[in-house]
C-alpha cells in the first residue's frame, strides 16, 4: 500500500511539473503575442484551487491531474467583443499562431536541456561498460564479443555508460550490421561486427542488451541475504537478514544463480533450507509464492534480496561537470532523447519495435516512484527523459494535439487559407478516438505488467 500511495504521489509530483511547464510555454509565448489569456489550469475537473492575476487571467489546479490546459480569447468559441478582438487566438496572422502552439513541445524540449545541465551539475553515477557474460548461440557471441571487454564505441557513438550503448543500439534499429569496438584485457583495441539484420524489440520488457546477448558486467551476488520483501514466502518461513543459505533439499547451492532457478522452479512446492545464521545451522521450510510472469507460465518468488560484492577499483565514476559544460552536455543529450524518440515511433510503425513495449500514466507512476527514491539524480534524469517524450507525443500530427493543430497552420501558410473547419472537425474526431485507443492500449500493457 506505502509502495502505492508513494508511486501516485511521485507521478502526480512529475507531470504536474511537466504540464505546467508545457502550459507555461503555451501561455508565456500567446501573451508575447498580444493574445489574452482566460486560463491557465493544471489538471481538468473540479477546480480545488483558483485565483486572478492583474490581467484577469483565471489560473486554477484542477482535481484530475493527468493534463492541462490554456484556454485564450477565441472568436471561434467565445462571442468576442469588438473591442477585444485584436486580443483574439484566431485574429493573430498564422506565423503567430503557429509559435504559440509549438511554445509547448519547445518547453518540455528547454526544460529538459535544464534538467539534464542541473543533474550534469550536481553529479552522475556512471558505470564502466564492460561485458559480464554472454548470453550462448547469441548474435553477441557470433559477433566475437566476449566477457571482460570493454565497450568503448558503437556506430559513430562514443561509449562511456550502459546508457549510451543502450541508445547507441537502439539508434541502429532496422541497419544490418554496426561495428562495435572494444577493448580487451590487454587495452587493445578490437573491432567487432554486430549482425542486426532482422533485429527487433518484439518481446515486451526485454532490454535492446539483452535481446542481443549482452548482459552488463555486475558484482557477484553471494548468498547472504541483504534484505527480506514484507509478506513474501521469505518473511512468511522466518528467513532473516545475514542468513546464508548453503543448501536447498539437500543440494549444496554454490551461487546466488542456481538458487534463483530453484525458486523459479518451486512455485508453490515446499523447499527444506539448510541455512547458517550465527554460528549455527538451521534448517526451515519455505514455499516459494507462484507468480505469473509475462509468458502465462508461473513461477516461483521467494522474496530475498541477495548481499553483493564491491565493485572493483574504476568500475564505477561519478562526474561533476562546470555549468557551461552542463549545459552543453545537456543539450547534445536532449537532441539524442529527441532523435531516438522519433526512431522509435517510426519503429513502432514499421514494427521494428512492439506495441508491446508501450507504457502508460501507470508505467509512468512507477518510473517516476522508483527514481524519486533513488535521489535528486535519478529522478531529473526520469523527468528529462519524460520531457521529451511529451514534448515529442504532443508533436505528432495527430489534431487533438498540438501537432496536429500545427500541421492545419502549416498547410493554411502555403495554402494562403484556412483548412476547412468541417474538416477540421472531422480531424479533431478521427484524433481523439486513436488517442483514447492509444492510451488503453498503453493502460492495458501497464496492468499486465502488475
Amino acid at each position: 500500500m506505502f509502495d502505492f500511495f508513494w508511486n501516485l504521489g511521485s507521478f502526480i509530483l512529475a507531470l504536474g511539473i511537466l504540464v505546467a511547464i508545457h502550459e507555461y510555454g503555451h501561455f508565456w509565448v500567446a501573451r508575447k503575442m498580444g493574445v489574452k489569456v482566460l486560463r491557465f489550469s493544471i489538471g481538468f475537473g473540479k477546480p480545488l484551487l483558483k485565483w486572478h492575476d492583474k490581467y484577469n487571467t483565471e489560473y486554477v489546479i484542477a482535481a484530475i491531474p493527468l493534463g492541462g490546459y490554456v484556454k485564450m480569447l477565441d472568436e471561434r468559441v467565445d462571442d468576442v467583443p469588438a473591442n477585444q478582438r485584436h486580443l483574439s487566438f484566431n485574429a493573430k496572422s498564422v506565423q503567430a499562431r503557429i509559435a504559440i502552439v509549438a511554445a509547448g513541445p519547445m518547453a518540455n524540449f528547454l526544460f529538459a536541456i535544464f534538467a539534464l545541465a542541473v543533474m550534469y551539475m550536481v553529479g552522475v553515477q556512471s558505470v564502466k561498460p564492460v561485458v559480464g557474460s554472454i548470453t550462448e548461440g547469441s548474435r553477441a557471441e557470433q559477433a566475437g564479443i566476449m566477457p571482460s571487454q570493454h565497450i568503448i564505441k558503437i556506430g559513430d557513438d562514443d561509449i562511456t555508460t550502459w546508457q549510451d550503448a543502450t541508445f547507441a543500439l537502439m539508434s541502429n534499429l532496422g541497419e544490418q550490421s554496426v561495428e562495435v569496438i572494444i577493448r580487451d584485457e590487454n587495452l587493445q583495441p578490437r573491432t567487432k561486427t554486430l549482425n542486426l539484420e532482422g533485429w527487433k524489440l518484439d518481446q515486451r520488457d526485454v532490454p535492446p542488451l539483452s535481446s542481443l546477448g549482452i548482459v552488463p558486467f555486475r558484482p557477484q551476488a553471494t548468498l547472504t541475504i541483504a534484505a527480506v520483501t514484507k509478506d513474501s514466502a521469505a518473511e512468511h518461513a522466518n528467513l532473516q537478514v545475514n542468513d546464508t543459505i548453503l543448501a536447498v533439499n539437500g543440494e549444496t547451492i554454490s551461487n546466488w544463480q542456481q538458487l534463483v532457478n530453484l525458486i523459479t522452479q518451486s512455485a508453490n512446492k515446499s523447499l527444506q533450507f539448510s541455512v547458517k545464521r550465527q554460528d549455527t545451522i538451521q534448517t526451515i521450510i519455505v514455499t516459494p509464492k507462484g507468480r505469473i510472469d509475462n509468458n502465462g507460465n508461473e513461477q516461483g518468488f521467494l522474496g530475498v534480496a541477495p548481499v553483493v560484492q564491491q565493485w572493483p577499483d574504476g568500475y564505477v565514476e561519478t562526474r561533476h561537470f562546470g555549468p557551461l559544460d552542463s549545459i552543453v552536455r545537456g543539450t547534445k543529450e536532449t537532441w539524442r532523447l529527441i532523435t531516438l524518440s522519433f526512431d522509435m515511433i517510426g519503429n513502432l510503425i514499421t514494427g521494428q519495435v512492439s506495441v508491446k513495449n508501450l507504457s502508460g500514466p501507470v508505467g509512468i507512476a512507477v518510473g517516476a516512484g522508483t527514481s524519486v527514491s533513488y535521489g535528486l539524480v535519478a529522478f531529473l534524469s526520469f523527468l528529462a527523459l519524460i520531457s521529451v517524450n511529451l514534448g515529442v507525443f504532443n508533436l505528432l500530427p495527430l489534431p487533438v494535439l498540438d501537432g496536429g493543430h500545427l500541421m492545419y497552420y502549416i498547410i493554411e501558410l502555403f495554402r494562403k487559407k484556412p483548412v476547412s473547419e468541417k474538416t477540421q472537425e472531422f480531424g479533431f474526431k478521427v484524433g481523439a478516438l486513436l488517442l483514447i485507443f492509444l492510451t488503453c492500449f498503453a493502460l492495458f500493457n501497464d496492468v499486465s505488467r502488475l
